[in-house]
């Protein structure tokens, strides 16, 4: 049967994707554009308002073409109500994704949806990039957050076998994978569940050899202090990006008392101030919430000093969407023009203070990975704080490791020019391979 499956959200979504891909691969499916499909497959997501609504326009669209929908991810698990008349799969019902396919194709309607702790990293997977292996080391999450919808879809955490992690990590170097990325919805608190911990799991896989890069990705802030003389012995691998994604949502200690954010801003600006005393060229990623519910002038001033002084290179802006059935939904909501003004009051400044730090790149010189190809004969690649660059050339070069400068920056990526395109032996597609789930 002919697929199109398309996938909204974050990394964990695109891994649950590349499971479903190998499963149904293995069982004789195939994937089209959305035209050529005989099923449609949405994987989706509930983070945030705009992205589920957005979602359900699209699927009074998709009715029209006539062909069978699953429904899968977080909207499948959270509004099941709303979904009746499609075939739903939750994130830990993956596995039957093949089962449901037949199923749907033949008229019949399925819903599962329950809680599961299956094996997940035993089973099959086609990677989306070719390059880039993404291993969810966890489900669920130990967080109560009063805005986030997120644990009613995914559920408390689940740590993964280490070994299971570390078994699929050497498959893809053996593989020849340029990047391999950790996800969950908090890595920081892999293992807390289990007797374990991130620190311990990754002086594991950094061991493993090969010619890639390990993304640590996402960990809340309460965690990146609680193990940070260890993650900073770890980031000074030359195995690992020198970047962390920390959402910290706000700069206020009032609004995150609201949100249950179980740390302070003076905490977050220690992490902060220590990783960049003992790594200067970290790249620090994180998400604000503006107008969340109570949120004052002062509060947005916090936030607003919070950026200035650590100077983080990545800002994640949301303007607060209430998720229903969240304790933050029965607040007081902030209406009107506010949420809209502040959240241009957060971008001009970060702007000026991303611009800032990137413009410390610029004559730069050194290799990078190029893993993605983009419009106009650009590509993005990678050096090792993760910045990423822009290049221009008339040739493939998806999967290399060249040597560039940067010329230029903005507040979000740097521009660069290629200094030796034949530094590093590409992988050939066919030293690519599938993980078939040893």
């Amino acid at each position: 049967m002919k697929i199109h499956l398309k996938t909204y959200g974050c990394s964990q979504n695109i891994a649950d994707s590349e499971t479903m891909m190998g499963i149904l691969n293995e069982s004789g499916h195939i994937f089209v554009d959305l035209e050529d499909a005989d099923l449609i497959i949405e994987n989706t997501c509930t983070v945030k308002g705009p992205t589920e609504s957005k979602f359900f326009t699209r699927l009074k669209r998709l009715k029209e073409y006539g062909k069978p929908i699953i429904i899968c991810g977080c909207i499948a698990q959270t509004a099941k109500d709303r979904l009746k008349e499609f075939s739903t799969v939750g994130p830990d019902n993956i596995a039957a994704i093949a089962e449901v396919v037949e199923e749907t194709k033949n008229g019949r309607i399925m819903h599962l949806t329950e809680r599961l702790d299956n094996k997940r990293l035993c089973l099959p997977k086609i990677r989306v990039n070719p390059y880039i292996e993404i291993i969810p080391i966890s489900k669920g999450c130990l967080g109560e957050c009063t805005y986030c919808k997120v644990r009613s879809a995914r559920g408390r955490l689940h740590s993964y076998e280490p070994e299971a992690i570390i078994r699929r990590a050497k498959e893809a170097a053996k593989d020849g994978v340029k990047e391999i990325w950790l996800t969950s919805q908090d890595n920081g608190a892999y293992g807390l569940d289990m007797g374990t911990d991130l620190p311990s799991l990754l002086q594991e896989i950094i061991k493993i050899p090969g010619d890639h890069m390990i993304r640590i990705g996402m960990a809340n802030p309460q965690f990146v202090h609680r193990y940070l003389n260890r993650l900073i012995d770890i980031f000074k691998s030359e195995r690992v990006y020198r970047f962390i994604h920390m959402p910290i949502q706000s700069g206020s200690d009032n609004v995150l008392k609201v949100m249950k954010r179980p740390y302070t801003a003076a905490m977050c600006r220690e992490i902060v101030k220590r990783l960049r005393t003992e790594i200067p060229d970290i790249s620090i990623s994180t998400d604000i919430i503006v107008a969340f519910p109570g949120e004052t002038k002062k509060d947005l001033d916090a936030t607003l000093r919070f950026i200035e002084e650590t100077e983080l290179d990545v800002l994640n802006l949301s303007r607060y969407w209430a998720r229903p059935g969240t304790e933050a939904a029965k607040m007081k909501q902030i209406d009107g023009k506010t949420p809209k003004s502040r959240s241009l009051m957060v971008l001009e400044l970060f702007e000026k203070v991303g611009k800032k730090r990137n413009d410390t790149w610029v004559g730069w010189e050194g290799p990078i990975i190029v893993t993605e190809s983009c419009k106009n004969g650009t590509y993005t690649g990678r050096n090792y704080s993760y910045k990423p660059i822009i290049i221009k050339s008339d040739l493939p070069l998806v999967g290399e490791k060249i040597e560039v400068t940067i010329t230029a920056a903005t507040h979000h990526d740097l521009r660069a020019e290629i200094i030796n395109q034949k530094l590093y032996k590409p992988i050939t597609s066919t030293s690519l391979r599938w993980n078939k789930g040893r």
